[in-house]
C-alpha cells in the first residue's frame, strides 16, 4: 500500500533496490516509469522542473500499489521537506549535506515533535489521504519515512563519520559528479585524483554501516555498482531512458539506410560491370 514504505522494507531484509529519477514533471512519463517494476520512484526537484502542485499528479499517476515515492528536495530546508512529506512522499533525499549539523537539521524536518520539528497537519494532506486514514498514515511512521542524506564535497566525505552517526539518517547517497566538482575537476570521473576520492568516500561510508546509494557512473553498469557494496540504485531518469530509446531508433534507422544504400551501390557496380563484360564480348 502506498501509505507503506516498501523500498525501506526491502532494503532493510538486506535485498538490493532499484529506483528511476522522474525527472520531466509529467505524469505520463511517471505512471510509464511506475509500471516498469522499479521499486522506487524520486521526484527531482534539484536539478528537474517539478513544482509541489504538479507532484500531486504525479504521485497520483504511480498509484496506490506502485513503487515507493520519494522526492529529492531542492535544498536543506525545513518547510520543503514538510510540504512534501504533507504531499504523500514516503522518504526524502537531501542534497549537499556536509556535516553533523546539517544532517541533524534534515533528520528533524522528516519527523514530527518530539523526534523532529515537522509541522504538523497530516490530517489535512495527502500523506494520509485527507485524513480518510489517518491511523494507518501514523502507525510507525518513524520507521516508515526513509531519510537519505547526498554526500557530495569533500569536505563532507571528510565527515561522513559524524554525518552518519546523527540518529534518523537511514542512507547515505554517494553523489559522483558533484564530488568530482569540489576538488576543481567537474565530471573527470576518471582523473585519478577524482577515482581516489570515490574509492574514500565508498570505502567512508561502507565503514558506518549505513546504507548506500548512489547513481551509475559513465561506463559503468548497474550491476558493476551493486558490486561496489551499494544497496540502492537510482539507475536512470525518464528523461534519459526516452533520450537513450529514441536516439537509439534513429540510429537503427540510419544505419539500415545506410545499409541499403550500400547495398544498392553494390549491385549497381555489379549491373554495370555485367553490361562491360557483355559489350566486350559482342565484339569479339
Amino acid at each position: 500500500m502506498a501509505l507503506d514504505n516498501k523500498l525501506k522494507k526491502k532494503l532493510k531484509r538486506g535485498q538490493p533496490a532499484i529506483g528511476c529519477w522522474l525527472s520531466m514533471g509529467n505524469s505520463f512519463t511517471a505512471e510509464i516509469v511506475a509500471n516498469a517494476g522499479y521499486d522506487a520512484v524520486v521526484l527531482d526537484h534539484e536539478h528537474g522542473p517539478g513544482e509541489l502542485h504538479g507532484a500531486v499528479n504525479l504521485l497520483q499517476a504511480v498509484g496506490e500499489d506502485g513503487p515507493t515515492p520519494l522526492m529529492r528536495v531542492p535544498w536543506n530546508e525545513t518547510v520543503y521537506i514538510k510540504r512534501a512529506l504533507d504531499m504523500g512522499v514516503m522518504g526524502i533525499i537531501v542534497p549537499y549535506v556536509q556535516n553533523a549539523e546539517e544532517a541533524r537539521s534534515a533528520v528533524a524536518a522528516c519527523h514530527y515533535p518530539p523526534r523532529g520539528n515537522r509541522g504538523v497537519a497530516p490530517h489535512a494532506g495527502r500523506c494520509s489521504r485527507w485524513g480518510m486514514r489517518l491511523g494507518e498514515y501514523l502507525d510507525g511512521l518513524d520507521e516508515k519515512i526513509l531519510v537519505i542524506l547526498q554526500i557530495e564535497t569533500e569536505e563532507a566525505v571528510n565527515n561522513i563519520e559524524e554525518i552518519a552517526a546523527v540518529e534518523g539518517v537511514d542512507m547515505l547517497f554517494m553523489g559522483p559528479s558533484d564530488l568530482s566538482a569540489s576538488i576543481g575537476k567537474m565530471l573527470q570521473l576518471e582523473d585519478p585524483e577524482v577515482k581516489k576520492l570515490l574509492a574514500k568516500t565508498e570505502r567512508k561510508m561502507r565503514a558506518t554501516g549505513k546504507l548506500m546509494g548512489t547513481v551509475p557512473r559513465p561506463g559503468q553498469t548497474v550491476e558493476w555498482t551493486y558490486g561496489r557494496g551499494f544497496d540502492f540504485v537510482i539507475a536512470g531518469s525518464d528523461t534519459k531512458l526516452l533520450a537513450t530509446a529514441a536516439q537509439a531508433q534513429v540510429a537503427n534507422f540510419e544505419s539500415t539506410v545506410a545499409a541499403r544504400a550500400k547495398a544498392a551501390k553494390t549491385k549497381k557496380s555489379a549491373a554495370k560491370g555485367k553490361k562491360v563484360t557483355a559489350k566486350s564480348k559482342k565484339r569479339r
